[in-house]
């Protein structure tokens, strides 16, 4: 009887975007679910960018916001009820949330890159709805049960924890890596925290932000670099200074012209440069700079395979994710929320779904 009382409840408050400048809390009915999902009770969503960006644009690149989307994808909740063919979830479980899930078992799933799939349903990006909203369904399969000891909030962090993983994967960070990564958002943090977990003797981070250049500090940055209005060689010399040597590997998360320039002059020949952070669709780089140095220049998309990896990473206290929450709103206050993370206030605000539990 327990797995039916949430469908009791008549609110399924959930935050909508309607278009540019439009969004609003909705109550929508509480969904069913499939026999390969499960229902949850949300209880810990992040904002992200991306949101921000659908509900001040109506959209990013080819994702358009054509008609009312529920955001967020950076979430997790408790089970309330299992589909029929779920067998490895029960109520009561809680969950970290992959959002993004393959509709099909394409060439891109066979060769375990299923994040390429074309056809992948992916939380609040148009015209699939997100989960920032009391219950939501997902499935089960991309659902994964949290160690007692991981709270919550960390699990809903490992959304953006999986970014800095895959691109920490891609470009190859190991047992001594001189890494610099470009910009000191969520994403640059997320990236310094994994880098150092897997080996990076020395990080050094850039940002126009002092107060994020100190957060950067406190979560490990071996050295910190503020920009200002230098030309990128400028900024790619100031880095070799600081680490005594050209890094290995370069993390470019934010998509500004200039840093994707400072990304490749910085980075030592033969090494890695990899694209995290999206901009314009087509900028200027010094591309036979990078050619004829032979440095790899990667990009990502969003991630695979990552949430056990972080998930072990999390439970086993060698990463700490906690002082990326800067602010916390329940579910009622979103819009103050959204408008809080818009404002650049802080590092990466939390929305509390659970009416009961605004616990961490």
């Amino acid at each position: 009887m327990a797995a039916h009382k949430p469908c009791a409840e008549v609110e399924n408050l959930s935050v909508v975007v309607h278009g540019i400048g439009d969004l609003r809390l909705e109550n929508r009915t509480i969904p069913e679910p499939c026999p390969n999902e499960v229902l949850l009770k949300m209880h810990s969503v992040g904002i992200c960018g991306s949101d921000v960006h659908y509900w001040q644009h109506g959209r990013i690149g080819d994702f358009i916001v054509k008609k009312p989307m529920v955001l967020g994808h950076e979430a997790s909740g408790t089970v309330v009820k299992v589909g029929a063919s779920v067998s490895h979830l029960k109520p009561g479980d809680r969950v970290a949330i992959e959002p993004g899930v393959p509709r099909e078992t394409d060439e891109f799933c066979k060769m375990g890159r299923y994040n390429l799939s074309p056809t992948i349903f992916f939380c609040a990006t148009p015209p699939d709805d997100g989960n920032l909203c009391r219950y939501y369904t997902h499935n089960a399969n991309f659902c994964y049960k949290l160690p007692d000891n991981v709270t919550f909030e960390e699990g809903a962090l490992i959304e953006p924890l999986s970014v800095g993983i895959h691109a920490c994967r891609r470009a190859g960070v190991t047992l001594g890596s001189r890494v610099f990564i470009c910009g000191a958002g969520p994403i640059g943090l997320v990236s310094l925290l994994v880098a150092k977990m897997m080996g990076a003797s020395q990080v050094a981070i850039s940002d126009l932000s002092l107060p994020r250049l100190e957060k950067a500090k406190e979560l490990g940055a071996d050295f910190v670099v503020q920009v200002t209005t230098e030309p990128p060689e400028v900024i790619a010399q100031r880095v070799e200074e600081l680490l005594g040597t050209m890094p290995e590997i370069t993390i470019e998360c934010t998509g500004a012209e200039s840093c994707i320039q400072a990304g490749i002059y910085a980075t030592r020949s033969g090494g890695t440069l990899i694209l995290v952070g999206l901009g314009p669709a087509m900028v200027n780089v010094p591309i036979v700079n990078a050619a004829v140095r032979e440095v790899d220049i990667r990009g990502i998309f969003r991630y695979c395979n990552t949430w056990p990896m972080a998930i072990s990473m999390l439970s086993s206290k060698r990463v700490n994710v906690a002082p990326l929450v800067t602010h916390r709103f329940p579910l009622e206050k979103a819009v103050e929320a959204f408008e809080t993370t818009k404002n650049g206030m802080g590092v990466k605000v939390m929305l509390k779904c659970d009416k009961n539990d605004q616990n961490p």
